[in-house]
């Protein structure tokens, strides 16, 4: 995938590459695997061959992630903390995708006001990691463990906005965005 990305109009890593699609399918475009294919398929002046094949393999790619969201548990996967890779890296990747994420919403326009509360303070949070100092991260236990842990949060994070802006979608719903387990009250 990686000569393909290096041939589209933002050169994004895999990772960011990946939390751009899952950002317009969370956040709400009706046509998130067309734009996507915008922001990362290979542009025309990278020769017709690459175009083809390039949009042709990530086309194939961004199929396989849309149909994650389309079961009935939808699901956003992460860089895997069970990687082998080293911490740097894996925690590298992890802040690419919060950064395609969080580009994505933009693309599609999504504000705070989008949002119940919980979901605005997942943005500022996400926000927040991107603001993280990875280059003395230390190969320690208490670092693969918060790894762990923020991972799990951002996968979290990423369902419970894509539960929000599927809320905020449906024909049957007039109201802002609830949270995740929060009832109404009809009265």
């Amino acid at each position: 995938m990686g000569p393909y990305l290096d041939a589209g109009p933002l050169n994004p890593s895999p990772s960011e590459a990946h939390g751009i699609l899952c950002g317009l399918i969370c956040g709400g475009d009706a046509h998130a695997l067309e734009s996507w294919l915008g922001q990362v398929a290979p542009t025309p002046d990278a020769g017709e061959t690459l175009v083809a094949e390039g949009r042709a393999a990530l086309r194939e790619c961004g199929l396989a992630i849309e149909r994650e969201f389309q079961g009935p548990e939808p699901l956003v996967r992460l860089p895997s903390s069970g990687d082998s890779a080293p911490l740097g890296e894996r925690a590298l990747r992890l802040y690419d995708w919060i950064r395609g994420f969080l580009y994505a919403l933009g693309l599609v326009s999504l504000s705070e006001s989008d949002l119940s509360e919980q979901g605005r303070e997942i943005l500022r949070d996400l926000t927040a990691i991107t603001r993280m100092d990875l280059d003395d991260l230390e190969e320690t236990e208490d670092n693969e463990q918060a790894l762990a842990e923020v991972i799990e949060f951002v996968r979290v994070a990423a369902m419970l906005i894509h539960h929000e802006r599927t809320i905020a979608r449906s024909p049957t719903n007039s109201g802002p965005a609830t949270s995740a387990g929060q009832e109404t009250n009809p009265e």
